[in-house]
């Protein structure tokens, strides 16, 4: 009897997602501000493309921003696909599925690179991960000794680089990029300055360490911005010597305005990033809720929209803007996944 009840309860549940996110017919898009302009494109062509089908409404908010949206629950209040530059964390996966959203069908679109870039007419740096270490950490090492961040001038950093106040704009903690940032930069950082083992040899646990080694100074030298590029942009406008986190298809979309440092000696492009040379590159996703799929008029349609060649391709719009397309095999592989309808 428990069993029939239970079983009873579970399809009344579906039956009423599906009845209520019947009664919107518009696919509705959040996340990640670097998926933002790729997703913009998609929508809008499908929109010129489907004339059964409104243009799917696509806003911004950041990965973590879009995540949380996503796993608020199923139904017509909750966005149908979250945009995000990292993938989802096991934490925000159960939050899903105490919210009933169990099935969720993961996208990899591409890749992209994070670069440092600052006014057009600045200098040619050329970075390391210890420079920004070194520049932003709360924490470094000097003389052997581990101590509250110092430096106030990027030549007080690196003998080679200008004596510019130190003002760096990066992506605040809500952003996916943050994430990349921190794990493909400051760790790395960490690492090679010193500062890891001289955290632990000072009795400090690995976790410990690791976290302190991501945290970014607070005396105004490491400025959050939650908002998109185009705000990092307009820091930069403001202070002609302040360096700027930005995704490669945004600083390649505004290279009359931007110049681009080297890290570790790579110069960031499509290609260094599509031949794993250039070291700070991420893949890119979107996550769709499965229950919504042959629901919400036009879901279905965009995610198979989204993912053909002629958008996610090496020749396609998305290319074209700066995405760094995905090997044949593996976009293959990812239609066949959505075909199959395969979730995580």
């Amino acid at each position: 009897m428990n069993k029939r009840i239970a079983a009873a309860a579970i399809a009344a549940a579906a039956v009423a997602v599906a009845g209520s996110a019947s009664a919107r017919d518009q696919v509705q898009i959040a996340g990640s501000s670097t998926v933002l302009p790729y997703a913009q494109i998609v929508a809008e062509a499908f929109g010129e493309t489907y004339s059964n089908f409104k243009t799917p409404i696509v806003e911004s908010g950041g990965s973590s921003g879009g995540l949380k949206e996503f796993c608020k629950g199923a139904g017509p209040a909750t966005i149908d696909i979250a945009n995000a530059s990292r993938a989802i964390r096991d934490s925000e996966v159960k939050a899903c599925a105490d919210a009933g959203v169990t099935d969720i069908m993961e996208v990899r679109i591409g890749y992209d690179g994070i670069v440092f870039a600052t006014d057009i007419n600045g200098p040619d740096f050329a970075f390391t991960p210890a420079d920004i270490y070194k520049a932003l950490a709360s924490d470094v090492v000097i003389d052997g000794a581990l101590v509250p961040n110092p430096y106030e001038t990027w030549k007080e950093v690196n003998p080679a680089f200008p004596d510019w106040k130190i003002a760096a704009y990066i992506p605040g903690e809500k952003h996916g990029t943050r994430e990349v940032f921190e794990e493909k930069v400051l760790a790395h950082g960490c690492e090679e300055t010193g500062a890891m083992k001289a955290m632990m040899d000072g009795g400090m646990e690995k976790k410990a360490a690791q976290e302190a080694c991501i945290r970014v100074r607070k005396d105004g030298a490491s400025i959050d911005i939650d908002g998109d590029y185009t705000e990092t942009l307009s820091r930069i406008d403001a202070n002609r010597t302040g360096v700027g986190v930005f995704g490669l298809a945004f600083y390649e979309n505004n290279k009359d305005r931007l110049k681009v440092g080297t890290m570790s000696g790579i110069v960031p492009t499509t290609e260094s990033i599509a031949a794993g040379e250039y070291p700070v590159s991420r893949p890119l996703f979107f996550y769709v809720k499965k229950a919504h799929l042959d629901v919400i008029p036009g879901l279905r349609e965009y995610v198979e929209f989204f993912t053909a060649d002629e958008m996610i391709g090496p020749a396609g719009p998305l290319a074209n803007y700066g995405l760094v397309a995905a090997p044949k095999a593996e976009r293959e592989a990812l239609r066949a996944r959505i075909a199959a309808g395969e979730t995580m």
